[in-house]
């Protein structure tokens, strides 16, 4: 399937508990039929548990396509249970920071998006793993795993992506430089060993924490993966660096290691919890692969952000 008029069966998963979650479900629902999309199977869940047993249902229900409403961690857990299917994952941005949807040029308004997933076309991007746990944006250690920590619900409901300034101001001051070692099993690089470390990051897409831009070249179809590695410094020097990360030119500044690899592992001292697209799901050490063409998503027609290749050989 390479267009989204091509559905014959369409089933909807939308996260209620998600900040626009709540009040989607019946308008997304009532846009798309409008459309003319054939929804079969429609869930609204609040829990991961839920979540979980709602996509395994629809997956095994075999459609063509499934649309999951929600932020960027429910669209990559979606994403990690669909990669190498051929079912086509259809995304409503219902969350705060929405950074997928930003990298597949996917509007962010409700009304948009349901006509994207019913009239867009068909492409393949790539998946990121870490120690086996899907991602599709960043994966990262340090500074941004007390941002996710900072970001309360009840802060990203009532201030929307401005908690993300708020919370990083709070992370900054709590936070303990860390050592880290990344070592790439096929040889590409040499072991590089880091000390007195604000964060390190792996980025699969284009986007991240509400806009930043990962690096200039990067994108969610050039199956690599993009590292930076970002070192202590005086606040001026962060505050610098802070300046450059929505165009992603930071990675030329001179307290930033940056390179591109398809496989490498991160060891940290000490041990240290990883944040896997605003969701803390794994931790140190661990080992980052990159699956190419994995999921099917549909994007805009006019979208330049991935092509449809079909399967790896």
């Amino acid at each position: 399937m390479t267009s989204a008029r091509d559905v014959r069966s369409a089933a909807v998963v939308i996260n209620a508990a998600s900040r626009r979650g709540a009040a989607a479900t019946d308008a997304a629902v009532a846009a798309m039929g409008q459309a003319g999309l054939p929804l079969s199977s429609v869930h609204a869940v609040t829990s991961g548990a839920e979540l979980g047993a709602a996509l395994e249902r629809v997956i095994a229900e075999q459609h063509d396509l499934v649309v999951v409403g929600g932020g960027d961690g429910t669209v990559s857990f979606a994403a990690g249970l669909l990669a190498g299917t051929e079912i086509a994952l259809g995304v409503l941005p219902l969350g705060t920071a929405n950074d997928l949807a930003r990298t597949l040029e996917i509007p962010s308004g409700l009304a948009e998006a349901c006509a994207v997933v019913a009239e867009g076309k068909v492409v393949d991007i790539d998946l990121g793993r870490a120690n086996g746990k899907p991602f599709l944006n960043v994966a990262s250690v340090g500074l941004s795993v007390g941002v996710t920590e900072a970001l309360s619900p009840r802060l990203k409901k009532h201030i929307g992506p401005l908690a993300y300034g708020v919370a990083t101001v709070q992370a900054y001051a709590r936070h303990q430089p860390f050592r880290a070692r990344l070592e790439f099993p096929d040889g590409d690089h040499q072991t590089l060993e880091l000390e007195d470390l604000l964060q390190v990051a792996v980025g699969n897409g284009r986007h991240y924490g509400g806009g930043n831009t990962v690096s200039p070249m990067a994108g969610i179809d050039d199956h690599t993966l993009d590292i930076y590695a970002i070192l202590a410094a005086p606040l001026r020097e962060h505050v610098k660096i802070a300046r450059l990360l929505k165009d992603g030119s930071f990675i030329e500044h001179d307290r930033v290691y940056h390179l591109e690899t398809r496989n490498v592992r991160l060891v940290t001292e000490p041990a240290l919890s990883v944040n896997l697209d605003g969701e803390i799901a794994t931790e140190t050490p661990t080992d980052f692969s990159v699956q190419r063409n994995a999921v099917h998503v549909v994007v805009p027609q006019a979208s330049t952000s991935a092509t449809f290749d079909g399967p790896v050989k």
